[in-house]
């Protein structure tokens, strides 16, 4: 019969403790940690057996291991250009893939459609749910317009009866929605709780590994945007994929956290439609609205080049300036960092003689982008400004550039893949920070380089004298 004890574990970062304690000494987390019970078994008979394992292998010599390049990493390719882009050109044969987000934003639709793409390419798929049942797939899968017959679902929340299913039909690949809902009964903790998600990821991990079966598991979130469970988690498996958006938005951004064979600055768009997600192979048109491609422009809207991850994207800042009724004035930033939109009032106020001490400011990104990197900053001063005086910048003209608190536009990454995006969607002009030594090739777009933020009001103000001091 087995022994059963108890200890103390933080449901956060995973601490153990003898005692209960009200705050976590490790992650100083009040209220998680929970008592847990844990069932010490045979190893002899437990699935975490080594019978899967070579006990005969022994250590190599690096210069003595034989690998060839094209042969030592195999990928499986969905069919979605989006994803495959993210995944870093399909998923490794073997793999352990973990997929989070926030309820209802899309993981299970997203990864029914990559189901469906591989399924064609002849691989056999096992689809275990923990949270829905077999009608209730079946009915979204009628939704999409899915129907194969190398697609096999399987609805249980018992880790032992889902391995045996494994061991049965040996998919090629293998889909667990999600790690926090199943459970070993070998382990007296219910699930979701921390020992059970790292003894049924640790055992998930084995499968793939010793069986070659590429897993894909779904984590949720906390309220923080943080995966549930323990941090070891995301060090166990060999990628870690964000899928991220706003539920009233339709738009989804599937995010590279981890990934152990491919880039980790790759990201890729999809749109929800009725049915199910659809691809968004230019996303800059996305977040530009129609007036941009017209030459009257609106005061206090700009166009940006901004970088996520590795892909340029072309986004429109919109900023609007009134009068406060209040006796202090607002400052609200949305898509925007709020500590970066007030750095930047400071420079204007101090370098350029924009005062808005008596006036609100609100700053917006459009599509409900979120950009925080510093290369923005230029779009951000200029649509405040131009909000102030009343002026229409230029719609077909794009910034980029990063303001110091002298005044100075420094130098960002990635500028020629940004001007090629700006080109591409027919752009005449690209205001960058003057480039040191480097000469850029023909474009059909004209480059302008500016050194201060003194120069880009001079440049782009002409029809309202602003005094500039």
């Amino acid at each position: 019969m087995a022994k059963v004890k108890t200890k103390w574990v933080c449901q956060n970062c995973g601490y153990e403790t003898a005692k209960y304690l009200g705050k976590c000494p490790d992650c100083l987390s009040w209220g998680t940690i929970v008592e847990e019970e844990i069932c010490v078994v045979n190893t002899k008979t437990s699935s975490l057996s080594l019978q899967n394992i070579n006990n005969n292998q022994k250590p190599e010599m690096l210069s003595s291991i034989n690998f060839n390049q094209n042969d030592g990493i195999k990928r499986q390719k969905s069919g979605i250009e989006e994803f495959d882009r993210v995944t870093g050109g399909g998923l490794v044969l073997g793999s352990l893939n973990l997929i989070a987000g926030d309820p209802g934003i899309g993981k299970s639709t997203l990864l029914l459609q990559v189901c469906s793409n591989l399924a064609k390419n002849g691989l056999k798929l096992l689809y275990v749910s923990a949270e829905e049942s077999s009608i209730q797939i079946k009915l979204r899968a009628n939704r999409l317009n899915i129907n194969s017959d190398n697609l096999y679902i399987y609805s249980n929340t018992n880790f032992e009866l889902i391995e045996k299913q494994i061991n049965e039909l040996k998919p090629d690949i293998l889909i667990i929605d999600s790690i926090q809902t199943i459970y070993k009964s070998s382990l007296g903790s219910v699930s979701g709780t921390v020992s059970q998600i790292k003894e049924c990821t640790l055992s998930l991990m084995q499968i793939a590994k010793t069986l070659n079966i590429t897993t894909i598991i779904v984590g949720h979130v906390t309220k923080d945007g943080n995966i549930a469970g323990p941090k070891i988690l995301e060090h166990m498996v060999d990628s870690v994929f964000y899928f991220e958006g706003d539920k009233y938005k339709s738009y989804r951004i599937l995010r590279c956290n981890k990934n152990r064979f491919g880039a980790t600055d790759e990201l890729g768009m999809f749109e929800m439609e009725e049915f199910g997600l659809r691809q968004i192979l230019n996303p800059s048109e996305l977040f530009l609205n129609k007036h941009q491609k017209d030459d009257k422009g609106t005061s206090g809207s700009v166009v940006v080049a901004t970088n996520d991850g590795n892909r340029p994207l072309l986004v429109e800042i919109e900023s609007l300036v009134g009068i406060t009724p209040y006796p202090s004035p607002r400052r609200v930033a949305n898509g925007v960092d709020y500590n970066r939109v007030l750095q930047i009032l400071a420079v204007l106020e101090k370098r350029v003689g924009l005062n808005l001490s008596k006036q609100d400011v609100y700053v917006n990104v459009s599509g409900g982008l979120n950009i925080y990197e510093p290369a923005s900053d230029l779009g951000i001063a200029v649509a405040i400004l131009t909000c102030a005086y009343d002026i229409v910048f230029d719609p077909k003209s794009v910034l980029l550039g990063e303001i110091a608190l002298s005044g100075d536009i420094k130098n960002v990454t990635n500028i020629e893949k940004r001007i090629l995006e700006a080109q591409k969607l027919g752009f005449s002009r690209i205001i960058i920070p003057k480039q040191q030594n480097k000469k850029f090739k023909d474009y059909q777009i004209k480059i302008v380089e500016v050194e201060k933020l003194k120069d880009v009001v001079k440049l782009c103000i002409q029809k309202k004298k602003v005094d500039i001091t």
